[in-house]
């Protein structure tokens, strides 16, 4: 596109500024202009009115890395390598990065908040990182939100609200409410697009660590939700027997116990403050790209590694197929006269986590990367049949396959399926995989589910179809550590084995 310069001559038009906000473990269903009856998100459901909202975005891989994994690469699981959360696994030297594509077109740019890569202080082709890793600092790295903490006197105190970073317990906020991670990576964002060199477009990378866990939203942002009724958790007849679930669904039911309906009710109030708390400082990101005269010129895109289940069917967590965790949201708002992203468009099509990448990319006008998998969500192209979710390996595994109407669920354990009509049943209630009414569409997403499957999943299957693999006795292991809880960070934790896996099931 050109534009008549001031001489009359004819100049390129500037790339445009990308502002892409990621949040960790928020469910895609949890936003009020997807309709949920409680929770406030006014920030993100006015940017998805004059943008478009993806209905039907999906997790590849809904667990922290693997899932960031593919954001930044543009590549499903088993192109990047990892779907078990592999905490000392190197981004892949063979592929290109977002930040790398952007760096590559003249582009400068900075990622603030999580990234979740390994080495922490790996910046995958960002200009510059400024990092809050939940208290990784064991693992090897300075996290320059901690080092935040320490200037302004309250070195290592990060985790004295005594809250697990993968637990359900709640409390209010302990510290300063400037303090609180939110805040402090709305403020070093804000900074930095105030910092920009003006003569070159940026990209700018705000990774919200909130809502994931631990649950220690600002007192005034809890107070909001106290008068007000909570919805309760969808629970299944197929999820009420403990004994009767799929392997990895009982490990999940014994590593987190169900909270009673008072506590359950409560624990769902500060998960939706964290919420509300990250939609409000949104503002102060938009408000900041207005007043440096940028916003028109400036793409927005935010969503979720992944979701949380919170309670549904006696779940927490993310790492399954069921919709709160593997759904997530996905708005884009494109420039101010970009004609390719709708105005108040809600689109019904299958999108991934692998689809930023090349989004973004096209977007601004730079060439796409044959590492990419995947599809830019504004091609006349986008056009998926069926999307596939994966996450865990050998008798922990989940397998997914959705169309335009029906989810198909494989635990390779035992060889339990799980089949539900997401159009007249998009809680999941009712499985319909033991309905003879719906064998055809049970044999044709077996189908297409088995041109998906690759490694030592190909151990669970033959030429005639799914064998599965031998369910192991489930006996619950002790979780000495409280799931990962952290401690005093003043002085430093020693550091640890990169390799070894926190706060997992």
């Amino acid at each position: 596109m050109l534009n008549k310069a001031c001489g009359g001559d004819y100049i390129s038009k500037p790339r445009p500024n990308v502002l892409f906000i990621t949040v960790d473990q928020w469910p895609g269903g949890l936003l009020a202009c997807a309709g949920h009856p409680v929770i406030e998100t006014p920030t993100i459901d006015h940017l998805a009115s004059i943008g478009t909202r993806f209905a039907n975005a999906y997790s590849e891989c809904p667990i922290c890395i693997p899932a960031r994994r593919t954001i930044m690469t543009g590549a499903s699981p088993r192109r990047h390598g990892d779907r078990t959360f592999q905490p000392s696994l190197r981004m892949p030297a063979d592929m290109t990065t977002l930040a790398q594509a952007f760096g590559q077109a003249g582009y400068q740019s900075q990622a603030i908040g999580k990234l979740h890569v390994y080495p922490q202080r790996d910046r995958i082709g960002f200009d510059d990182a400024l990092l809050a890793e939940e208290g990784r600092g064991a693992l090897g790295g300075t996290d320059d939100y901690e080092m935040f903490l320490a200037d302004k006197g309250y070195a290592g105190q990060q985790f004295l609200h005594g809250m697990s970073n993968n637990e359900y317990s709640w409390r209010t906020w302990h510290l300063p409410e400037e303090l609180h991670v939110t805040n402090w990576t709305t403020w070093a964002a804000a900074r930095s697009i105030k910092r920009r060199d003006p003569t070159r477009p940026a990209l700018w990378h705000v990774s919200y660590t909130p809502p994931h866990p631990p649950l220690i939203p600002l007192a005034s942002y809890l107070e909001r939700y106290r008068a007000r009724e909570v919805d309760e958790p969808n629970i299944a007849g197929w999820a009420v027997d403990d004994e009767r679930l799929p392997y990895p669904l009982k490990l999940a039911r014994d590593y987190w116990s169900s909270l009673p309906p008072a506590q359950l009710a409560d624990m769902r109030r500060a998960f939706y403050a964290l919420c509300t708390h990250i939609d409000h400082q949104l503002r102060v990101l938009i408000g900041t790209l207005r007043e440096e005269q940028i916003l028109d010129d400036t793409i927005i895109l935010i969503t979720s590694d992944h979701g949380d289940m919170l309670g549904d069917h006696g779940f927490y967590a993310k790492r399954m197929m069921y919709e709160g965790s593997a759904k997530v949201p996905m708005v884009l708002v494109g420039v101010a006269d970009d004609k390719r992203v709708g105005v108040g468009v809600v689109d019904e099509r299958l999108v991934g986590l692998q689809d930023i990448m090349p989004t973004l990319l096209q977007l601004c006008g730079i060439t796409i990367p044959d590492t990419c998998e995947g599809i830019s969500m504004v091609s006349q192209d986008h056009q998926r049949q069926t999307l596939y979710a994966e996450a865990l390996a050998g008798v922990k595994a989940m397998r997914m396959i959705r169309d335009e109407r029906y989810k198909l669920i494989w635990y390779p354990a035992g060889c339990v399926f799980q089949l539900f009509d997401l159009q007249t049943d998009p809680h999941e209630m009712y499985d319909l995989s033991a309905s003879s009414d719906h064998d055809h569409v049970l044999l044709r997403l077996q189908q297409q589910l088995r041109l998906e499957l690759y490694g030592e999943d190909l151990e669970a299957v033959d030429e005639g179809g799914f064998v599965g693999l031998e369910r192991p006795a489930s006996a619950p292991q002790p979780n000495r550590g409280l799931s990962g809880q952290r401690g005093l960070h003043y002085p430093a934790p020693p550091l640890q084995d990169p390799s070894i896996i926190v706060g997992g099931v």
